[in-house]
């Protein structure tokens, strides 16, 4: 797949209605799988009854089982990483321009995993398994609501190591993962350095620092101003959707950049003007390239639930690789070779972030590179545009 440029009107609304898909054949039929396992010790230290959560594999599994790569999955997103479920579906999982028989992660030569997250943003997905807010708490029969335990990335860690040992899985091959998956995957190094012997960060970051802590709170507001929210206690109540709405034009905004969306304002279907007639006559009128927004934002709403996506934010925000006190005591455990992938022009988990890990790692001694990624689309470079980076994937992997 050549790498997209953000030009015409039907590539961009796709684009952006599914957030983060990557629009190519798929050669791949896959079945979601389901995991159950009890009485999951959080890190923070408090306990879930039962979790149950939905993963995929593509490939097969050698004798040795070590031609095991996870793909750990970003914020919006699922274990539906390459492939369709069924010959009908119109796209197949995100990255099925990366993963499958001859590509650059290929399914001839590798056994490819990945597991939905907790708390997972697509609850309401029949395609997605999850145990979060909205799940029944076995206590009170009743949706957990807020009782639901803080989670955090290394909890998302540890339940794809156990869906791993359920296997028969003792070690991986490497572990790959974009924006929120990055952040499970340089853990995954972190914590667990004997496990990984590769990890790749694709438009990633070791840590959450000041600025990405506020700019992810920016989302959260909106859910937590709407009356309907309740204190997260909706479930039997009309639920907070314009809060969830909004937040989600928040993240899609953020996920691209200003020239991505001068580019689909100028399109025939939206024609941004500023002197807009409706705006102009009301204070109430909205201006098309809003409208566009939200209309996409209220697709992505209606297989989304707020509590959710306010647990992916703060697991989001808890973020350090190894989970300690420091980063450098987390990355001086990494005994992973590294590549970064950051986008060059990302607006939502910057560069830097990318650049300071992969600096911090080679000032250890460890082996790591860095290489960016190129393109309009800003933090999307790393799904949509991760093709012109395939080949020095599989590069990477494979030696």
């Amino acid at each position: 797949m050549k790498y997209p440029i953000l030009r015409h009107s039907k590539y961009l609304a796709m684009c952006v209605v599914l957030l983060f898909s990557a629009f190519t054949s798929a050669d791949l039929m896959v079945v979601k799988q389901r995991f159950e396992t009890a009485n999951f010790k959080t890190f923070n230290g408090e306990t879930i009854k039962k979790v149950v959560v939905g993963w995929e594999s593509y490939g097969k599994l050698n004798v040795k089982k070590d031609n095991v790569i996870l793909v750990t999955h970003y914020f919006s997103a699922n274990s539906h990483a390459a492939g369709k479920y069924a010959k009908e579906d119109q796209q197949p999982g995100y990255w099925d321009a990366l993963i499958g028989p001859g590509k650059a992660i290929d399914t001839n030569k590798f056994y490819v995993i990945s597991v939905d997250s907790l708390a997972n943003l697509g609850v309401n997905d029949p395609n997605v398994i999850t145990t979060g807010p909205a799940s029944i708490n076995p206590d009170t029969g009743k949706a957990y609501g807020l009782d639901f335990p803080v989670v955090t990335i290394r909890d998302f860690v540890e339940v794809q190591k156990l869906v791993l040992e359920s296997l028969g899985i003792t070690k991986l091959h490497a572990v790959i993962g974009a924006s929120m998956g990055s952040m499970q995957a340089i853990d995954w190094a972190a914590a667990y350095p004997d496990w990984v012997p590769r990890m790749i960060s694709v438009i990633g970051s070791a840590q959450s620092d000041a600025w990405a802590t506020v700019l992810l709170e920016r989302w959260a507001i909106p859910i937590r101003l709407d009356p309907n929210w309740r204190n997260g206690d909706y479930y039997t109540h009309t639920p907070p959707t314009e809060g969830l709405i909004a937040a989600l034009m928040f993240i899609t905004q953020d996920a691209l950049t200003p020239k991505a969306f001068n580019q689909i304002g100028i399109t025939k279907a939206v024609n941004h003007q500023a002197l807009q007639t409706g705006p102009l006559h009301s204070i109430e009128g909205t201006y098309s390239i809003v409208s566009w927004l939200r209309e996409r934002a209220e697709t992505r709403a209606k297989l989304s639930d707020a509590n959710h996506l306010l647990y992916l934010i703060r697991a989001s925000q808890l973020f350090i690789a190894g989970h300690g006190e420091t980063l450098a005591e987390g990355l001086k455990n990494i005994k992973a070779k590294s590549l970064f992938l950051p986008s060059a022009n990302d607006l939502l988990l910057m560069p830097y972030l990318s650049h300071d890990a992969n600096k911090q790692l080679v000032d250890l001694g460890k082996d790591s590179q860095l290489e960016e990624l190129l393109g309009d689309s800003g933090h999307l470079n790393g799904i949509l545009g991760i093709s012109q980076k395939a080949q020095q994937i599989k590069d990477f992997i494979e030696h």
